[in-house]
């Protein structure tokens, strides 16, 4: 069907109305975290004190990319209440786009293979009505701008290297990185890439996210501190079932989440299966974390929609919703907290171990021919 000019993706519009009902429930408790965000721009700007360049020195707790506080500053003009609005809005409304991006994003990386069209967007559509509702959980409940950039540029990433953009590759993630540090775990994407072009992107990378934080360590030393910021152990952490009963973060954690997730990250891609990165850095986030708020859940579903999507050919996205169901339902419908760990733990070691070394059906059909000036790699076509 079409309207005027345009194809009507119904699966879009279905997807669309979904988004549309779990918003509405969201905003009644809605932005729970924005005034983060506005603080932060506010100390970005100078518009309060112990802001510019010090802000990470005199403000540990705003763990958030300056790219973040950047975007957050396009609602400063609008009252509070409407700015925060527009906002969920805004960040609801970039859930919706990240699906059609890994819609394309899929159909880009079958073609040539034999894989049915229709049948794609029926994958997107099952594993998209799962990714929602946790969507709309870090967007407008909790507000965490950051957290959705992260994300965002993410799918951009992937996007790029199955179109063979290998600059915008380097370029994408260095903007997760600079809106939240946490997406550094994305960064094996970039070994997807043929070596010449891997390096031009590690290049423009680790570039970019020098430019982005580098002023601040440089003026300030007092912001290496802030890498040292803590947060409580919750007792439904998966921490606990490691024997870790610190009362707070300790002091190894956030490192081994790093090294946990672009190390799971570097090895799908050494099996061929780099679209598991994002969602083995997912689950090495929540399976190490001290905190266990249920935003941290996109990740994970981010991951297992473009693995549902990209990575295997099985018509239901089964992966998706299992990850709904345990670490969603559980949140919702488990009142025991050793429980709640115990299932996080389950899940998060269960799943990488599938999409690590479950064996993989190979597509049927001929790649298309490499463009000139490309080749392909891992399964995508990279420009060199």
């Amino acid at each position: 069907m079409r309207i005027g000019r345009y194809r009507v993706r119904w699966h879009i519009v279905l997807l669309t109305l979904w988004t549309t009902v779990w918003f509405a429930v969201a905003e009644r408790h809605a932005a729970v975290s924005w005034h983060y965000l506005r603080q932060g721009e506010q100390l970005l700007f100078g518009l309060a004190n112990g802001g510019g360049l010090a802000l990470y020195a005199n403000h540990p707790e705003l763990q958030i990319g300056p790219v973040s506080f950047l975007v957050a500053g396009l609602f400063a003009p609008f009252p509070a209440g409407l700015g925060e609005k527009l906002a969920d809005a805004f960040m609801s409304g970039l859930g919706l786009y990240m699906l059609v991006l890994v819609g394309r994003a899929a159909a880009d990386h079958y073609l040539g293979t034999g894989v049915n069209h229709r049948r794609l967007q029926q994958r997107v559509l099952v594993a998209g009505a799962a990714f929602i509702p946790m969507w709309v959980e870090v967007a407008v409940r909790f507000a965490h701008l950051d957290d959705v950039l992260a994300l965002f540029f993410t799918t951009l990433a992937v996007r790029a290297l199955v179109r063979g953009n290998a600059t915008a590759v380097g370029v994408l993630l260095a903007l997760a990185v600079d809106s939240k540090p946490w997406a550094v775990g994305f960064l094996p994407l970039l070994l997807a890439l043929p070596r010449p072009a891997r390096l031009r992107a590690a290049a423009w990378t680790f570039g970019l996210v020098a430019v982005a934080w580098l002023p601040f360590y440089l003026t300030h030393l007092e912001t290496l501190h802030a890498a040292r910021f803590t947060i409580p152990n919750q007792p439904a952490s998966s921490l606990r079932w490691f024997g870790v009963d610190d009362p707070q973060t300790p002091w190894w954690d956030r490192p081994a989440q790093m090294a946990l997730g672009m190390g799971l990250g570097a090895l799908a891609v050494r099996r061929g299966r780099w679209p598991a990165v994002v969602f083995l850095a997912a689950d090495a986030r929540i399976l190490l974390d001290p905190s266990v708020y249920t935003y941290y859940n996109a990740s994970v579903l981010l991951g297992t929609l473009i693995w549902d999507s990209i990575g295997q050919r099985r018509l239901v996205p089964w992966v998706s919703w299992i990850a709904l169901i345990s670490l969603y339902g559980s949140a919702l419908l488990i009142p025991s907290d050793a429980t709640r760990g115990f299932i996080r733990l389950t899940f998060c070691l269960g799943s990488a171990a599938y999409v690590l070394l479950w064996p993989q059906r190979p597509p049927r059909g001929n790649r298309r021919r490499p463009r000139p000036g490309r080749e392909p790699v891992q399964g995508a076509l990279v420009r060199n």
